[in-house]
Formats: structure tokens, C-alpha cells, sequence
């Protein structure tokens, strides 16, 4: 008897230890204060490092910020329990990106808008676009389809309807006969030295310091009906959008302080969305 006692009091303690255990965890998971994110340098690591890391830490938060140079880690990070979120990234390459690699990614919350724009190093105006000039453009399907249609919607060439995304085949007609290089968009600005002009994202331009609001020969439109398909949103893996970490970043992201520190630092390069 006083064995079988023994052995129950054993198993008792160890339960209570195990249950303690599992309270510990169960605490610690719940105090849990950093946050990471994802960021491209420019202008979300900016933005983030400059304003929302301040405005987490006076609410007890750290953020942890990675930078990314490409538009596919960022995603496979979050997507992977890597990071809690990400922010650079429109709300039609999302979509695509989760169609062909599988993801399940979810955008929040609407930042900013950068315009896409036709940059040169040799020409200032559409007109000096010579027969034959060679365009370079990204070589990502969403972002590829938004070059053709800022060249589309300038009269460089013309396009079939489509219900997906344009692709150089979907070029109709190119009475000038433009040559189309396509690159990764992080290679863009590095190409202007070898092709007559390209199409760049704002985000890549700004971080060669140029200015979608003063060095593009032409820039996607900000306030017409497509312009919602350009806005850069904050982006968590599928289940946690309504976590305290994805909360807390939302607010910070779109405050007042962020709002004034776009309209300031990036005089119309950069808007804000919210």
C-alpha cells in the first residue's frame, strides 16, 4: 500500500509539473512583445524604422525589421513562420504570388502607393523614344502587366483585352516597334545604362534616387480607377489577421504620424492610401 501510495503521489507531482510547464509556456507565448516584419529599403524600411518602430515601443512593442532586396523572400518568410508580416507589396502581386507558389497570404491594410514611371538616362520625353528603342520592363507577371499598361495607357502601344494579366503577348499593336527586355525589377535601375528607357517600380527608382514625381517621363496615374490596384499592403500569413501583433501593427502603420512623415519625406513619390 504504501508503495502504490508512492507511486500516486509521484504521478500527482509530476502531472503538477507538467501542468505548470504547460502554464509557463502558455504565459510566455502570451507576453510575447516583438513583432517582424518584412521590409524592401525603400521607402518601407524607411517608414518602418523611422515612425512605426517609435510609436511600438511607446505601446511596449519591439519590431524586429528585416530588409529584403527581392519581392519573393519577404513573402516566403511569412509564409514559412519566419516573420509575423510584411509590407511592400501590391494587392494584385499578392494574388499572384499566392497562386503560383502556393501561399496563403492575406493583405490588412492598405499603406501607400508608389507610381510606376518610365525612366531614361539619354531621353526626356516620349517623342525622343526612337523606332526600335529598346524598353526594359519587370519580368514578374503582375508587374510586367502594370508596364505595359502605363505604356498602353500613354499610346506607346496597344493591348487585347484580357481578363488576366498582360503579357508581351498580349501587345496588339507596336507601331514603333519598341524591343521589350524584361528584368528582374530589382535589376531596372541598373539597366538604364544599357537600353533607351524602363519601366521601374517606385520603390527600386527611389532607392537610385530617382523621383517617380520629378525624373519620370511618364508615371501611372494616382487617382484614377485603377490606382487601388497599386497600393502596397501590409500583409500576415492566412489565420492571423486579427492577432494583437497584426492589430498593433495596423494602427501604427496607418497613423497620422506616418501619414505626415510620407507627405513630407517623399513630396508626392510616395502617397499615402489610408
Amino acid at each position: 500500500m504504501k508503495r502504490i501510495t508512492k507511486s500516486i503521489i509521484a504521478v500527482s507531482f509530476a502531472l503538477a509539473l507538467a501542468g505548470c510547464g504547460s502554464s509557463g509556456t502558455s504565459t510566455s507565448s502570451s507576453e510575447d512583445k516583438t513583432i517582424s516584419i518584412g521590409v524592401t529599403p525603400v521607402p518601407h524600411a524607411e517608414i518602418v524604422n523611422d515612425v512605426v518602430k517609435g510609436l511600438l515601443e511607446d505601446e511596449g512593442w519591439t519590431l524586429d525589421v528585416v530588409e529584403f532586396n527581392d519581392y519573393v523572400q519577404p513573402n516566403t518568410s511569412v509564409e514559412e513562420g519566419e516573420l509575423d508580416a510584411n509590407y511592400y507589396q501590391t494587392i494584385n502581386y499578392l494574388d499572384e504570388q499566392n497562386e503560383s507558389r502556393g501561399f496563403h497570404l492575406k493583405a490588412v491594410a492598405g499603406i501607400h502607393l508608389e507610381p510606376m514611371g518610365l525612366y531614361s538616362k539619354s531621353l526626356t520625353s516620349l517623342d525622343a523614344l526612337e523606332d526600335g528603342a529598346t524598353i526594359a520592363i519587370p519580368n514578374d507577371g503582375s508587374n510586367e502587366s502594370r508596364a505595359l499598361k502605363l505604356l498602353a495607357d500613354n499610346n506607346l502601344i496597344t493591348l487585347k483585352d484580357t481578363d488576366g494579366l498582360y503579357t508581351l503577348e498580349s501587345v496588339d499593336t507596336n507601331t514603333k516597334n519598341f524591343k521589350f527586355q524584361e528584368l528582374e525589377a530589382a535589376n531596372l535601375t541598373r539597366s538604364l545604362d544599357d537600353v533607351d528607357a524602363a519601366v521601374i517600380n517606385g520603390n527600386y527608382a527611389l532607392e537610385a534616387d530617382l523621383s517617380p514625381a520629378k525624373d519620370a517621363i511618364i508615371s501611372e496615374s494616382t487617382d484614377g480607377e485603377d490606382a487601388y490596384k497599386y497600393i502596397n499592403y501590409l500583409v500576415v500569413k492566412e489565420g492571423n489577421e486579427e492577432t494583437e501583433k497584426t492589430k498593433a501593427l495596423e494602427a501604427a502603420l496607418t497613423s497620422d504620424e506616418v501619414k505626415d512623415y510620407i507627405d513630407k519625406t517623399y513630396e508626392g513619390s510616395v502617397i499615402a492610401a489610408f
